[in-house]
Order: C-alpha cells, then structure tokens, then sequence
C-alpha cells in the first residue's frame, strides 16, 4: 500500500517536536528545580517562622510600664548640690566667756573658700570666741583663728592650724543672676546635726536686717530654706551647688530663736570679698 504523504510529515513534525522537548528539558530543569527549591524554601521558612502574633492593647501598656519601672531616673537636684559642696562645709565650735563672764560654747558653719582652706563664715558665730575648734567632713578637726572681719557685714574669715587632707574650695556663683522664686539650698550644722540641708526659694532681695543700735545689715537675700542655729555662717546655695550668699541670721519676731520661714544671706559678691576676691 502507498503511503500517505501527510502521514510522514507528522510522523517528522513528532519527531522534532520530540527532540526539541528533550533539548528543553535538559537545559531547562536546573532552572525548574531552583523554582521548586523556591518554593519548598518559602514553605518551609513559614512553617518554622510563623507570622507574631500581635499584641493586645494590654500587653502593650504592660511593656510600657516595665520599662519605665526598671529605668534608673537622674539624681534631683538637690542632692547633686549636696554632694557638690559636702567637701567645702565645716561645721564651728566656740569657746569663750559671755558678756557677763560665763563660760558659754557655741556651734555654727563655714565654706572652705580657697586654696588655703580659709574659711568664710558670719562674724557673730565666732565673735568673742577664745577658742574655735574646727570640724571637717573628712572626720579631720583643727583649732582656727580669726584673720579678717567686717562686722557691717556681718562677716568673718577663719585659718586653720591645720588645712584637711584634701582641700576643696566651694564655686562662687552670682546672686545678681537669681530672680525670686529660684531654688535656694543651704547645707550646714543646725543645732549641731552636722552635714544638714535643707531646700527652698528665694523671697526676695535687697533686705535690710537691724542687728543691733549700731549695726544694720544692708542688701540681703531672702529665702525660705529652713534654716536654724547653727546655719549661720554656711552657705546658701543655687541649683549648681554654687555659693551665692552666707546665711546670717533669722527673723525672730518672738522671743524664741526657731526658723519661721524667713532666712537672710549676705550675697556673696559682698562676703567673698572679706577673704580677698575681688568685689563683683
């Protein structure tokens, strides 16, 4: 029997059909398999790293509060400044017979001012002193004796007989910088509780303070940092732990000596000068 042509020639197209399918499928499965492997990877990826599940609003608030709970918050302020000038603070003890002869003692405080350890303090904590004994943070004690006074100011410049192992002279600051309502700190020894503070602001400036018939204390600070016995002659102190007056007095409308909310410092713009800095 004859044979068809066209029988042939789709017997032929098959055949190169055929062999053109094997040339692509031995060049092409490299490039299939690495899309399989694609694909079983993903699979494989979301299988062992699922989506997270997101948080409720509770958790969040949760995480939010553990946090700020196990936050360390910064140091006041206060006791920055307390830590600053500890090192500069003495505390005064006197010794000496009073006006009528008895034998009397007294406690005050004073602030390292220079490299000497000259110790500036209000002149009626050692006024008639025969003896002052002074006290340092460091445990360390020594006798002093007055070199230098002002009484208008009410202002005294003490020298050791023995300056403490390491001298740390107390910043001046500018009271001419303050405004009222500023804080205002003072660190001394009321009623001999030594190393005491106490935080407050100030009131107002320019004050003038009667001490006596012949002494009028001039261009005070006013604060109402407590402040008892034993504080005068300390410093009073700005947020920087910078000195900007030395406390002198109370106001006393009784006859009791307690604080009741009003303290006065000579600026230290005045006081500084007694120990030899210049007026500013």
């Amino acid at each position: 029997m004859e044979e068809q042509p066209g029988t042939v020639t789709e017997e032929i197209r098959m055949a190169r059909w055929l062999g053109t399918a094997k040339i692509w499928l031995r060049r092409g499965w490299p490039f299939v398999a690495g899309i399989v492997a694609a694909f079983l990877g993903v699979l494989l990826y979301s299988y062992l790293y699922p989506d997270p599940v997101p948080l409720t609003d509770d958790e969040v608030d949760q995480i939010v509060v553990d946090a700020m709970a196990s936050a360390t918050p910064l140091p006041s302020y206060s006791s920055q400044v307390y830590q600053f000038i500890l090192p500069s603070i003495v505390l005064i003890r006197t010794s000496g017979r009073d006006e009528a002869g008895e034998e009397g003692t007294g406690v005050g405080s004073g602030v390292i001012v220079n490299d000497s350890a000259d110790i500036l303090t209000a002149l009626h904590v050692v006024a008639g002193a025969e003896e002052i004994e002074i006290y340092y943070p460091d445990g360390g004690r020594t006798t002093a004796v007055l070199i230098a006074a002002e009484p208008e100011n009410d202002i005294a410049v003490l020298a050791p007989a023995q300056p403490p192992e390491i001298t740390v002279p107390a910043v001046m600051g500018n009271p001419n910088a303050m405004r009222v309502g500023d804080e205002a700190y003072a660190v001394g020894n009321p009623l001999g509780l030594a190393g005491s503070m106490s935080a407050g602001v100030i009131s107002g400036f320019d004050r003038t303070l009667p001490i006596n018939d012949e002494i009028e204390l001039t261009g005070l600070i006013q604060f109402d940092t407590a402040v008892n016995p034993g504080n005068s002659g300390g410093p009073l102190l700005n947020r920087r732990g910078e000195v900007i007056g030395i406390v002198t007095a109370l106001a006393n409308p009784s006859e009791q000596n307690f604080f009741i909310g009003i303290g006065f410092a000579v600026p230290i713009t005045t006081a500084a000068s007694v120990a030899g800095a210049p007026r500013y």
